[in-house]
């Protein structure tokens, strides 16, 4: 011990002497590990932004849809979503054997269908939903109750509304719970109000899930089909048991509409588990790209240390002849010359950490992003700044080891 705080304390000398140069490398150092833990830190965070948008559709869902894309030209050409009724009741009474915890119908409005109060007008998104819908898309309610099966099977003219449509239709300071709104001429009572759902970010990148949340009305299914005279269902949005399951579920799920409907319709199945592999992919790749690239800065560090120890090198040289004279080994000589590398890229990667760490903070608060490093994150910046120190640092002192005595000291 007492030897490498011997090797420390001259290491430390060594770098005293050369300040100047010492802080340019250590500043370089700075910069390579600071970069590399911004670009981390905000890759990690968009993740965890992305994740935090995603559960808003339920992370464990599952869509089944008419596929009208289907190459068989003659399924194209008949009419209707291709889901009924009879495929839903068959699918929820066969759940557990299929794998599926909830199942929800979603039936939409016409666009054109405008709801109102009073003089207060709102062309928002109209839905028709089954019971377990809210479970199912993580809708958390803030007042009022969920929709029963009673709403359900009685076609009961009751709503669920998003915060965006109370906001427009309900006056303020009135309490929207057991106000009255009309829809497409049709009175509905408000029975609950549900939490503001987050997908800004989502939006913000043109992804087809982006479609805000804020702006939906829900109502019973059954009501929307009896308004339209009809017993179709757009799609089907069901909760898997368990994620890896989910596109087994998917499929046998869609085999069982195909089943229903021989040479009819052609089906589509969708996984959440699909959109986060594919979110993973670039999120990966993305993060690779940004660690590659502040990585050069790390890069131009290592060089400026081994320029560094290189100089120490040559202007040592009689010092490394003198040592070499009375007796010191090479292994010696060499622990001297990389114990100022390492100490020189552990300073750097400490104020690198710092740097990174203050930037991040406050890149977190600017914009509301979740940018905090984790401590994996820092404990794999410090070591990577060691490590490139060392590797820099190892040429000049294996030169410097391997120097003759006699030579050294004959050097002017």
């Amino acid at each position: 011990m007492s030897r490498w705080l011997s090797n420390v304390a001259q290491a430390l000398q060594a770098l005293n002497v050369h300040r100047r140069r010492a802080a340019l490398s250590v500043l370089g150092i700075t910069i390579g590990i600071a970069a590399v833990m911004a670009v981390g830190t905000i890759s990690r965070g968009g993740n965890h932004l992305i994740y935090r948008e995603l559960e808003t559709f339920g992370l464990n869902s599952v869509w089944l849809y008419r596929n009208w894309n289907t190459q068989d030209v003659s399924l194209r050409e008949k009419r209707g979503s291709g889901i009924e009724n009879a495929d839903y009741d068959g699918l929820n009474r066969d759940r557990e054997q299929l794998g599926i915890r909830h199942i929800s119908p979603i039936v939409d409005a016409p666009h054109n269908w405008i709801s109102k109060q009073g003089n207060r007008e709102a062309n928002a998104q109209i839905i028709g939903v089954g019971r377990d819908y809210t479970t199912i898309a993580n809708d958390k309610l803030i007042a009022g109750r969920l929709f029963n099966q009673n709403d359900i099977d009685t076609r009961q003219a009751v709503v669920m509304l998003a915060p965006q449509i109370v906001s427009i239709l309900i006056e303020p300071g009135t309490d929207p719970i057991g106000q009255q709104i009309y829809i497409d001429g049709k009175r509905f009572l408000v029975v609950g109000l549900l939490a503001e759902k987050s997908r800004d970010f989502l939006a913000s990148i043109g992804s087809s899930g982006g479609q805000n949340a804020n702006d939906r009305i829900l109502l019973p299914y059954t009501v929307i089909q009896r308004m339209l005279g009809h017993k179709e269902i757009r799609n089907l949005q069901l909760e898997v048991e368990e994620f890896d399951e989910a596109e087994t579920v998917a499929q046998n799920a869609r085999q069982r509409l195909l089943d229903n409907h021989p040479k009819g319709f052609d089906y589509r199945a969708e996984t959440m588990a699909s959109y986060i592999e594919t979110t993973n992919r670039i999120l990966n790749g993305v993060a690779i790209i940004g660690i590659v690239s502040a990585s050069i800065s790390l890069l131009v560090g290592g060089m400026g240390i081994m320029n560094v120890m290189g100089t120490a090198v040559l202007e040592r040289t009689r010092e490394i002849g003198v040592r070499k004279a009375i007796g010191a080994r090479e292994k010696d000589i060499m622990t001297q010359f990389l114990m100022e590398a390492g100490l020189i890229s552990a300073i750097g990667g400490l104020m690198g950490l710092l740097v990174g760490t203050v930037a991040s903070i406050v890149l977190a608060k600017v914009t509301g992003f979740p940018l905090i490093p984790s401590p994996m994150q820092v404990m794999l910046a410090l070591v990577i700044s060691i490590v490139v120190g060392l590797l820099s640092g190892f040429f000049p002192a294996r030169r410097a080891a391997r120097m003759k005595p006699v030579k050294a000291l004959r050097s002017e």
